[in-house]
């Protein structure tokens, strides 16, 4: 990942629309489509299709949606236990209001443009805390307060398969087949058999004004990386949401499907979301000292021991769901210790651009299937946590991190996970009592559907031999 660049908040990516572009495309018969989207729980874009006039004369304003969508799993599933929602309440509904600064094309969807939204309550127009866009905004703005931006960056892993989505699911998710043979890591000649997918992706995804710096093949048979350029970050969170989304899109319309689940193969390598970060004072990099030896300024060595003090506390924001916790491995590349290093892959934490202006901390815990807003949340209230109280960085970790006996462990169960989660008092100060429980119960239900199914491997080690 390249260093940051100066902030650019103020000066609109090329591909993105203001609502009066808007406005001209549809009366020209450009646009007839706008997504309006907000982002769920597990980092999905949920929503509706509006014709494009109704959006642009009345829509723009607000809309609605079942306020249960803030309290479903992957399945849309309705689980009990939420103070938000339930059966008792009715389930009732939330204002969708669009952020007009997020207006772009589609440009893999004929005539179609999209926006992001804000969920609010439907009766007092307040910001739905759990709402991810707002735990995010409101750590941003505990930033602000103290005369800090936070520029982030997300890597996006993703396998791509020879099927398609529906003939996988057909056949039970059996006999999975990668789009290529062998480790294609950096390697140009595999993926430019490739190129049918990721060359639109890369070029529509510039289009609908996502910064995208480029694509490689990634250390597994079939594995892709995508890399988005460093931004402010809601931006960031924004552009991870809408690549992931595309991903699927542009893969389906080619026949083949993409996956982010982390680990669908016990003997292959799983996937991540690394996350790089840094904070600024305008366009001063505020983690920059050129007198240090690395380059770190004594906020930043701060900052990053609030990242490692607290790292099992947010663990279950970085890796959500049982499987999250299957590629955490030694010898993989996927981090089993929460210390820093300096340029070195084995490490929870890697210091990357030490010495420059570009110098930043790459989180290298979470996995491809995080929702990045709760992600970044997270990571940003305990570096915040760690600047107030003036935390110690400890040294780097030197060598193999994987044999450091003495280096503290990431949660290694999504049950762990939970637990450090609800326990947390850190981020129960950052975040408010009412999101921590909201998302420990997201935690708790993911565990008691897991603990509820027969599994194949058990049928097949105890069903004779048991």
């Amino acid at each position: 990942m390249p260093p940051p660049t100066l902030l650019q908040t103020e000066i609109p990516m090329a591909g993105t629309l203001s609502f009066e572009q808007l406005k001209s495309q549809v009366t020209e018969g450009g646009v007839d489509t706008v997504l309006v989207c907000f982002v769920d729980m597990q980092g999905r874009l949920m929503g509706k299709r509006f014709h494009a006039a109704n959006f642009v004369e009345h829509s723009h304003a607000e809309t609605h949606c079942c306020n249960y969508l803030l309290a479903t799993d992957l399945e849309m599933a309705t689980p009990d236990g939420y103070a938000s929602t339930s059966w008792r309440a009715g389930y009732g509904d939330y204002v969708m209001r669009p952020d007009l600064s997020t207006i772009r094309p589609i440009p893999w969807l004929e005539g179609t443009a999209m926006v992001l939204c804000d969920i609010l309550d439907h009766h007092t127009h307040a910001p739905v805390p759990h709402d991810p866009r707002a735990v995010l905004k409101r750590q941003v703005a505990r930033l602000a307060e103290m005369g800090f931006d936070a520029m982030m960056a997300t890597e996006l892993e993703f396998f791509l398969f020879e099927k398609s989505y529906d003939e996988i699911r057909k056949s039970g998710f059996r006999d999975l087949a990668p789009i290529s043979g062998y480790n294609e890591d950096y390697h140009i000649l595999q993926t430019t058999k490739e190129e049918g997918i990721m060359r639109p992706l890369r070029n529509h995804l510039y289009a609908a004004g996502i910064p995208v710096e480029n694509t490689k093949g990634e250390a597994e048979t079939g594995q892709e990386e995508l890399n988005i350029r460093y931004a402010a970050a809601l931006d960031c969170a924004d552009h991870h949401t809408i690549a992931k989304h595309a991903v699927k899109e542009v893969a389906w319309q080619q026949g083949h499907a993409a996956s982010f689940l982390p680990k669908w193969a016990a003997d292959k390598v799983g996937s991540s979301s690394h996350v790089h970060q840094s904070l600024w004072q305008g366009a001063a990099p505020a983690f920059y000292d050129a007198a240090d030896a690395l380059g770190m300024s004594q906020l930043m060595k701060h900052y990053m021991a609030g990242l490692i003090a607290y790292a099992p506390d947010y663990t279950f924001f970085l890796a959500p769901y049982v499987n999250s916790y299957k590629r955490f491995a030694k010898g993989t590349f996927a981090p089993t210790k929460t210390v820093w290093s300096v340029d070195n892959r084995t490490a929870g934490f890697r210091l990357c651009g030490y010495g420059t202006k570009g110098v930043r901390v790459e989180c290298r815990i979470g996995g491809s299937d995080l929702n990045p807003y709760l992600a970044q949340a997270a990571m940003l209230a305990a570096g915040i946590k760690g600047i107030e109280d003036k935390l110690e960085l400890a040294p780097p970790t030197k060598g193999d991190v994987y044999e450091d006996a003495k280096a503290a462990d990431i949660p290694q169960t999504l049950r762990a996970a939970t637990e450090t989660l609800r326990g947390s008092s850190m981020l129960r100060a950052a975040m408010g009592d009412d999101v921590i429980d909201h998302y420990t119960r997201c935690a708790e239900w993911e565990q008691e559907e897991f603990d509820r199914v027969v599994t194949d491997w058990e049928i097949a080690r105890g069903f004779e031999r048991a």
